[in-house]
């Protein structure tokens, strides 16, 4: 089994800068009191905009949180993590099915309504902007953070940030210019490739197979203790069962 560290490193030493920017980028969750300026700004929207997207569509809006008040709320919204509102610049991508809904309508089609599959593709085409703009941003030293929370305590981010129908808030990304010890601190382990590449369809795992997968995760903790202390924290705590709530509702609109 070859070691995804090992491995991670030969291809480090071989890398152009852009591969070498997308394996040393890491999350920053502590920034310097130093502003982003409009031209760095300027070019991380340009390279979320840029990304690829489904048939051209844009199907996602971004909202460039600049009021420190409303930052302030999503701090306290989402998961009460308070570096977000420490941060440069927070922008919320919106999975966006309304404005060619609306757009169809004003031009006098007659479009059906948006449905789970128009959500999806436009989960995917907000993500990969928001990759984007987060690849963008560390390659200009700026750091930057994805917050899943944002789709937590939906009746109060739709009141928080004016989310009609058919918008949903899907990734949010805060940004800023990384601490020393954020430069430094040591970007969590991966899973080795195997565990996570397969060829040419779908491989049902084995008890074993997962328990060399955690291997490299573990570290001295026997495997079920450590599985069932990252279960408990992760996917049975109430922030994933509060999300799982929120994006349900939000699932209702596209029936």
């Amino acid at each position: 089994m070859a070691n995804y560290e090992n491995e991670r490193r030969e291809i480090l030493a071989q890398a152009n800068n852009t591969v070498k920017e997308l394996l040393e980028r890491k999350s920053v969750r502590a920034f310097l009191d130093k502003e982003i300026s409009p031209e760095e700004k300027r070019q991380i929207l340009y390279a979320a905009a840029d990304a690829p997207s489904a048939g051209c569509q844009q199907l996602y809006t971004i909202l460039d949180i600049t009021d420190q008040e409303l930052k302030n709320k999503l701090a306290v919204t989402c998961d009460n993590q308070p570096f977000i509102a420490k941060a440069s610049m927070v922008l919320v991508f919106c999975s966006d099915c309304r404005k060619w809904y609306e757009a169809f309508q004003s031009a006098g089609c007659e479009p059906r309504n948006p449905g789970a599959g128009d959500l999806l593709l436009a989960v995917t085409d907000t993500a990969i902007a928001a990759q984007n703009a987060v690849t963008a941003a560390w390659s200009l030293g700026i750091g930057s953070c994805y917050i899943g929370d944002i789709m937590e305590n939906c009746e109060e981010q739709q009141k928080l940030l004016n989310l009609p129908k058919y918008v949903v808030p899907t990734v949010m990304a805060v940004f800023g210019y990384p601490t020393e010890q954020q430069k430094n601190r040591t970007k969590p382990v991966r899973f080795n490739m195997e565990d996570i590449v397969f060829e040419n369809g779908y491989k049902e795992r084995t008890p074993e197979d997962y328990r060399n997968m955690f291997d490299i995760r573990r570290g001295s903790q026997s495997y079920e203790e450590w599985m069932e202390k990252f279960c408990n924290r992760k996917f049975n705590s109430d922030f994933s069962r509060e999300m799982t709530r929120s994006v349900e509702e939000y699932l209702k609109q596209f029936r």
